[in-house]
């Protein structure tokens, strides 16, 4: 259902250089790119993620309540992306584990150098 998402920056070429890493764990490539705008994915019929200085020219700002939300295909998975984005430079929103409540749901939270917050998961069993 979702074609792509969009997040803002204030610092592409820093952004790309995070996301290009980051996104590079799932396999995914730019396929998309403008002098204010870069798009990822994993192929052309796989929803992306977009990058935009935002086009009123106005500064980004990150939204409240607003997360991107990443599946990887395994624990291991998500434990080396949510460590990968630490090592770029993106801050700890919630170490990777288990979350209490939610029976097999098993996630890392992170925000990137602009403070837009993702998460990375996989559902499996907690036995």
């Amino acid at each position: 259902m979702i074609g792509y998402v969009t997040l803002g920056t204030n610092d592409l070429p820093r952004a790309a250089e995070f996301y290009d890493a980051l996104l590079a764990e799932f396999g995914a490539q730019r396929f998309m790119e403008e002098e204010n705008f870069i798009a990822w994915a994993c192929g052309p019929d796989k929803p992306g993620i977009g990058l935009t200085r935002p086009w009123n020219g106005e500064p980004a700002s990150v939204g409240n309540g607003v997360m991107v939300a990443l599946e990887a295909d395994s624990p291991d998975m998500v434990d080396r992306v949510h460590q990968k984005a630490l090592d770029l430079g993106g801050s700890d929103e919630g170490p990777a584990g288990f979350r209490e409540g939610l029976e097999g749901f098993y996630a890392g939270y992170f925000r990137d150098p602009d403070g837009n917050k993702l998460n990375v998961f996989c559902f499996m069993s907690s036995e």
